[in-house]
Parts: C-alpha cells; sequence; structure tokens
C-alpha cells in the first residue's frame, strides 16, 4: 500500500540524481542514505492535514485497527472510516488470484503461472482485472501482491508468489501493481519481509545477512514502492531476532528512509506483538481487531508512554493513500459493473501463456487423431486455485475431461478411468456392527446421534478414512477408532488453511483424512455429532490398499485401449502449511508407473503448486506444468495439449531432482529451522544460483520450457552504455509452425568486486512469438542495479566494474552463446 503521489515523484528524481552523480566518482550506485537523511517526516496535503486536525483520539484509533463489517461482503478486513468528517470505511480483501470474497469473481490463474509467461505486460492485465473487480464487488484495499521469493520448494504459498528469481519477481509485481492501482483499488504488496516458508511462520527468526537480504528478498518489495504501492504488509515471522511487524530496519530505515515509501503498513492478520514498540518502528495498522493498536494505544498516548505524534504519523499516512485514490473528497470513480467475460479472456489468456512443457519425447505432444483415455481424479474435477487467501470462487469452471472431450470431437473416442481416489468409497455394511448409513448419515437440528459399534477389517491393510460433513469444521462429527480420535481439530486458524482441491468434495461437503494401517480383525468405532442450528449431513468413507489397486489396474486398461494418455497429478497446496516431500502425494507414482509402462504416448500434466520429483519421468511421452490454472484452465489445457497455441511458459523455479538436492536440502538450520531459529546460509545463491555455485544438476533448471518448434539464438554482443549493458542478438525459429520464445541474458560476475557474487544472474529476458523461418534482431537491456552488489560495508549497491561474461540462452542451464562487456564507473 503506498501514497502520495508528487513528492514521491520528486524525492524519487532527487534520489536518481544523487545515484548518477556518487556512481560517477565512486561506483556506488545507490547510496542508502543519502536523500532519507536529507528528508525530514513527510507531511501530507491540506486536505488530510485538515482532518487530522479535526479528528479525536478515538477517531485517530479506530483507522488505526480492524473491526466488525456490519455490512461483510465476506472480505478479510474492515475500517470503519469516521462518518462525521465523511472518512469513508475501508473494505479489505484477499486477491493473490482474484478477488476473495463470497461472491463470484473471477478465478485467476495461480501468480506463479502467471510469472511462468515471463512477460510485465500481461501481469500488468492480470492486475486490472484483479483491480476493476476489487472495486465492483464493493472493495477499496486488495491484500495482494505476493512477492517473496521461492527460496525452498517446500513452502505451502510458492503458488501464491512469482519467482525464485528477484529480477523477474520485481518486474513482475510492478506491472500487477500498476494494473491493480490503475483501476482504482488500492495495492497491498507482502509479506514483508523474509517470509519465505510456512512452518513456524508467526515465530521463526530468519536470521539473514544485509547483502543477502537487499539482493535477495527486498528487490521485490522496492520495485514494488517504485511502482506507488499503496500499502505494505508486515510478515509474521521474526527477521534477525526482532518481529517484521515492529522491525524499526525493516520498516522505517529501508522502506521509508531508504525507498521513499510513504503509504501505510499493516499487519498480516495477528501478526501484531506490541503497542508502542510496533508503532514506533513504523507500523501503522493492526489487523484484524484492536487487540494491541485499540484500547492498549489509548492507554499508551493517555498515560505518556507514546507520543501522539506517532498515532498522527500514522493516520497521515493512511488518510494520504485515501486521498491519492480520492476516497476523501468525493473524486473516486463510481464502482465499475463486473465485467466476467474481460475477466475469462484474460483468465485464459494468462493460463495458455504460462502453460510450461518441460518434457516432449517422440512427438507425444500435440495429439493427434486416435482415441484419448483421460486419466486421475483432476481429469474430472478442476484444479482451480491453492488452498488459504489464494481461493475465489469462480463464475465456472470445466473439467478437462469435457474440455477435452469438445475439442476432440465426435471422431476421436475419449475414455476416463478415476486412477486416484482422492474421496473414498462407502465402507461395506458388513464391516460394520451393528450396520449404520455410513454414505449419508443425517442429524436434524438440535440434536445429537450417537454410534457405538466396531469395524471388521478382513486382512491387515493401509486405510484412509475421509470423512465429508456439512457443518462448520469446528462442528463436524468426532470419530474415534479404538479409542484415538480420527479427525483431531488443527490448532489456530488451520482448520481452515486445509487445501483447494482436497478439502471439499465435488458435492460441497468439507473433508478430512486420516491414514493408517489397520490389523485384520475386529476395531472399537464410536461416533458422536450433533445437529447444531442447520442440521447435519455426513458420510464416513475409505481408502485402502485393495481399492488403489483396483484403481490403477483399471487405469491400466483404459492406457491399453488407447493412443494417447493424459494423466492429470495433482499437489494441493495451502496457507498455512509446508509440504513435506516433493513427491506427489497419495499413490499417484505408482499409477504413473503402471500407466507409462502400460502406454509410453502418455501426458502427465501437473496441477501443482511448485517444484516436483519425478522417479517416474523417463517413461513418460511428455510433461506439461500447468499449477493451479484457474477458470479457464481446462480449455488452456486443452488448447496447448492439442497445439492450439504454443506452450509459452518457462520455469520460474529450479526442479530439484529430488528431496536431497537443493538449496535447503539436509540442513535443518536452513529449512525448517532449528530451536525457531533459521539462517540464509546459502547467502545470495538462492535457486538456480545455488545450483550453479554447487555444480548440482537440477531436473529442469530456472528458465526452462519448450516449444512445439524450436529456435537458435546467434551472433550476440553485448555494451557497456554508462547506465547498463545493451546485449543484441538474432533469435530464429528453425521450425516449422510459429512458436513462443523466451531469449534470456544471464551476466557473470565482475572481476573488480570482493563481494560474494552469483556464478550469473539473469540480466533480462523477452517474450516472442515467431513465425516458422522467422528471425529477429533483439536488444535486451541489463540494468547497472543488476550489475551492482550490496556492500553490507557501505550499506550501498556497488557496480561491479571490469569485463563481465554475457549469455543468452533459453534456460540457466541452456546457453546458447556467450560475449562479454567491460562495465565501467
Amino acid at each position: 500500500m503506498t501514497d502520495t503521489v508528487s513528492r514521491r515523484s520528486a524525492l524519487r528524481l532527487l534520489g536518481g540524481a544523487i545515484a548518477v552523480t556518487t556512481a560517477a566518482t565512486t561506483g556506488l550506485v545507490s547510496p542508502s542514505h543519502a536523500y532519507a537523511q536529507a528528508r525530514p517526516e513527510a507531511g501530507a496535503g491540506p486536505r488530510v492535514e485538515g482532518l487530522l486536525a479535526r479528528l479525536t483520539l478515538d477517531e485517530k484509533i479506530s483507522l488505526l485497527h480492524g473491526a466488525t463489517d456490519p455490512n461483510s461482503l465476506g472480505q478479510a478486513g474492515y475500517i470503519p472510516g469516521v462518518p462525521r468528517l465523511k472518512i469513508p470505511p475501508l473494505r479489505l480483501t484477499d486477491g493473490p488470484a482474484g478477488v476473495r470474497v463470497t461472491a463470484h469473481a473471477t478465478a485467476l490463474p495461480a501468480p506463479v503461472l502467471l510469472a511462468s509467461a515471463f512477460d510485465p505486460e500481461l501481469a500488468r492485465r492480470y492486475g486490472q482485472v484483479v483491480g476493476r473487480e476489487g472495486r465492483a464487488l464493493g472493495q477499496d484495499v486488495l491484500l495482494s501482491p505476493m512477492v517473496n521469493l521461492i527460496r525452498t520448494p517446500y513452502a505451502g504459498r510458492n503458488f501464491e508468489t512469482l519467482s525464485e528469481d528477484p529480477l523477474l519477481a520485481g518486474d513482475l509485481v510492478a506491472a500487477e501493481i500498476k494494473g491493480i492501482q490503475g483501476e482504482g483499488l488500492i495495492a497491498t504488496v507482502k509479506h514483508f519481509a523474509m517470509n519465505n516458508q510456512e512452518k513456524d511462520r508467526d515465530s521463526i527468526d530468519v536470521r539473514v545477512d544485509e547483502q543477502t537480504m537487499h539482493e535477495i528478498e527486498l528487490r521485490g518489495f522496492e520495485a514494488a514502492v517504485g511502482a506507488g504501492t499503496g500499502a505494505v504488509m508486515g510478515a509474521y515471522n521474526k527477521v534477525n531476532g526482532t518481529f517484521a511487524c515492529e522491525n524499526k530496519p525493516l520498516l522505517t530505515d529501508i522502506l521509508r528512509g531508504q525507498w521513499g515509501f510513504e503509504g501505510w503498513v499493516m499487519t498480516d492478520w495477528f501478526a501484531a506483538h506490541s503497542t508502542v514498540a510496533a508503532i514506533t518502528a513504523g507500523l501503522d495498522m493492526e489487523m484484524p481487531d484492536g487487540t494491541y493498536f485499540g484500547t492498549p494505544l489509548k492507554s499508551a498516548v493517555r498515560n505518556g508512554s507514546l507520543p501522539e505524534r506517532y498515532v498522527d504519523r500514522a493516520v497521515r499516512r493512511i488518510l494520504g493513500v485515501m486521498d491519492r485514490f480520492g476516497l476523501l473528497d468525493g473524486s473516486v470513480p463510481p464502482r465499475p459493473a463486473r465485467d466476467a467475460k474481460a475477466g475469462a479472456a484474460v483468465a485464459l489468456e494468462v493460463a495458455k501463456a504460462g502453460a510450461t512443457l518441460l518434457r516432449n519425447e517422440h512427438r507425444t505432444l500435440p495429439l493427434t487423431d486416435g482415441s484419448i483415455a483421460v486419466i486421475g481424479p483432476t481429469g474430472t474435477l478442476p484444479f482451480v486455485s491453492g488452498g488459504g487467501s489464494a481461493h475465489v470462487v469462480p463464475d465456472h469452471a470445466d473439467s478437462p475431461l469435457d474440455a477435452i472431450g469438445a475439442r476432440a470431437g465426435a471422431r476421436t473416442r475419449v475414455t476416463y478411468a478415476l486412477g486416484e481416489d482422492l474421496f473414498g468409497r462407502a465402507i461395506p455394511a458388513s464391516a460394520l456392527t451393528p450396520a449404520f448409513d455410513s454414505e449419508g448419515q443425517r442429524v436434524a437440528a438440535g440434536k445429537a446421534w450417537e454410534y457405538d459399534g466396531s469395524l471388521t477389517v478382513a486382512e491387515t491393510d493401509e486405510w484412509t478414512f475421509v470423512l465429508h460433513f456439512s457443518s462448520a469444521p469446528t462442528a463436524r462429527p468426532q470419530v474415534l477408532l479404538d479409542g484415538t480420535e480420527l479427525f483431531p481439530l488443527a490448532a489456530g486458524y488451520g482448520e481452515y488453511f486445509s487445501g483447494g482441491l482436497v478439502s471439499a468434495d465435488p458435492d460441497g461437503l468439507s473433508v478430512r483424512r486420516k491414514t493408517l494401517t489397520l490389523a485384520k480383525g475386529a476395531h472399537t468405532l464410536r461416533i458422536t455429532a450433533a445437529g447444531g442450528d442447520a442440521g447435519l449431513l455426513f458420510r464416513l468413507r475409505r481408502i485402502t490398499g485393495a481399492t488403489r489397486a483396483q484403481d490403477v489396474a483399471e487405469a491400466v486398461v483404459a492406457a491399453r485401449a488407447a493412443r494417447s494418455v493424459v494423466l492429470f497429478a495433482y499437489e494441493d497446496a495451502t496457507e498455512g502449511l509446508d509440504r513435506t516431500t516433493l513427491e506427489l502425494p497419495g499413490n499417484q507414482a505408482d499409477l504413473i508407473e503402471a500407466v507409462t509402462a502400460a502406454n509410453p504416448r502418455t501426458t502427465v500434466v501437473l496441477n501443482t503448486s511448485s517444484a516436483t520429483s519425478m522417479p517416474w519421468l523417463a517413461r513418460t511421452g511428455a510433461v506439461l506444468q500447468m499449477y493451479y490454472p484457474g477458470q479457464e484452465g481446462a480449455a488452456a489445457t486443452a488448447a496447448v495439449l492439442f497445439g492450439d497455441c504454443d506452450p509459452g511458459g518457462r520455469l520460474t523455479q529450479s526442479f530439484p531432482v529430488d528431496d536431497a538436492h537443493h538449496p535447503v536440502a539436509g540442513d535443518p538450520l536452513r529449512y525448517p529451522g532449528v530451536n525457531g531459529t533459521e539462517e540464509y546460509s546459502e547467502g545470495i545463491h538462492v535457486g538456480y544460483r545455488w545450483y550453479d555455485a554447487e555444480g548440482v544438476r537440477p531436473l529442469y533448471p530456472f528458465g526452462h520450457g519448450l516449444s512445439y518448434t524450436s529456435f537458435s539464438y546467434e551472433d550476440a554482443s553485448a555494451r557497456w552504455n554508462g547506465h547498463g549493458l545493451e546485449v543484441t542478438f538474432t533469435v530464429r525459429n528453425t521450425g516449422r509452425r510459429s512458436g513462443v520464445a523466451v531469449p534470456q541474458v544471464y551476466v557473470g560476475r565482475s572481476p573488480d568486486l570482493r563481494l560474494d557474487q552469483a556464478v550469473r544472474v539473469l540480466g533480462g529476458y523477452r517474450r516472442l512469438v515467431l513465425r516458422a523461418g522467422e528471425r529477429r534482431r533483439v536488444t535486451v537491456r541489463v540494468a547497472a542495479r543488476t550489475l551492482s552488489s550490496w556492500d553490507a560495508r557501505r550499506h550501498a549497491w556497488v557496480l561491479g566494474t571490469g569485463r563481465r561474461p554475457v549469455w543468452v540462452g533459453a534456460s540457466s542451464g541452456d546457453l546458447r552463446v556467450r560475449t562479454s562487456a567491460e562495465v565501467k564507473r
């Protein structure tokens, strides 16, 4: 969330002038304190100052913390405003992949799929959709975008963010913010900062050195500030010993002092830990309530432990942003109507543009004439989004099976096999003593229901019990097997962060699972359920080794009978939980092995959140990474499978071979932390930089993605223009059809810097569509910032001079041509 206009512009120009002058004489690209030290605390316009003078202390404080919305639209937060002075309320909505309220909205593809397009202009239009819909749906502030780097492949919110590379992340977040705020919705970049995992996110202390912090994690946030973000959301975690939401080095020294941010800083939900320490450090708003910024804040002012000027400062920042967006003088444009058709068009375009073809052997794709077997639960169940803050109520979502059948036409036989059961099958009545209707037990409102009996298992086997229920998660039935609760309530908000796919069945009932090995024989089973105010419907089902084997056998029969197979595999990630492995969950690896053995013309479509290990890869014909593709995902997937469009995506994160070979593998202090502390000891070597530094080969490198045609890269040259490098080269489509190329420029180390440097870093990129045989001369500009390193002794960026190697290629692991250039001060 950012702030005012002219003052920021002037400061930005001043900072730029200082940077250019200093760089010319000392090699410092951007002094960290030059204009910050010369600049007093920013004021606001006369309208804001006039309101501030008339507000009572109680009214000021009411603007600094969340409250209950009397007319809630299902959004995440609410600030009541001050009706006496015509200060309107603010409604704050989640929105990483669309507007998250109770009403229907365009469910856009996950941000990681957007990022895979390597297209800032597309990110801007993605932001426009969310911005327009947010205002149309009664919202004022969007709690998005997320720009924390992908540091560990296990992080549960990797699908909500953009990349492991700070340049790409910065480009895209800046463009998206411009799109959001161009529609009049206030954007909030999050989570500031170092929030790169979900495990212990509310307590973990991230220890990170100054160079690593500035070169890796902070660059995207700085780009967001440069794009004018109206707000910043503080993270849950600690940074170097202090919670992020009361961390003065982050909230004041860096965010405002170095970057000139004038908007407001809010907490993540329930991320406040203090009153005086937080507001003096630079926090302006507590969400979603006033635990620390309500009565305790008023008391601190009244008893003299906090000067009222800190309250005024926070209010000034919030009102300044509201003024900038026309919310104080009535100049804000009328709320538009939703344009669902336009939103759907962008959702489809993004899903196709980000579709990333990882493997394509023996021309498995595009699909051609002949029968097709669709296999996998997400072949019929649309996988729209991940769980948590990113979940959106879509206008519609077709199944891939239907989309493939429609595209294939009447002449092509399309069959389906489940392959992997997500929701279980009925427990045989003969196994229950006494018998009861486990497939549809209803409990009337105000009534209670109990079952006290036994479950008899014919053979020792692994069972997954699946409970479907219609009540709120905290009011679900209690199921005890041999005296142990199968579905205990998760701590805190865990019940509400249970996944985007597997936590609800196709009927809309909530779902919970428990897997355990059951010995042959009888087991006590006790169930208690309460009907509550609205009544309760529940089902208790099971998945066993025997049912899994049957599902796989049926999939193999379908695969053998078809010319081509499209197997949909899933991994369901959510806010609040990290993954525990890179492997696909459940029985999917065995399913893929069996199906590819039966039919090598198998394409595996991955609806996963992040990097996935693929021990089954060698037998597949093709692998298509679609992440969580939004409401138009089925149509986009079908279009790519049949070659109606080129798969335009490239990986924005490295895919490790397995759980033992990636930047945080084998070092619990790096991840998930030891005794509440986590160390970013890999330093600046995050993602592909680590693979280069360690000489480890990933399964698929950053930037990788195939086309249905082929490209050559030729005649590269690079020159220093005084502000950066201009890298020029020729790209030629050497195939027989048009396609998308994403040439990437990487720059090597400076011989003159005595600071830690990556082997190479992404310097720039370009997304191109070339006709068959077409060649194009391309120039990619590499900014001085990318050629610089952060010097912790000087607290400043230092230009890396000398002769720098430059590569042009199709990925960080496929560098086709090399040149060099002399970088000078």
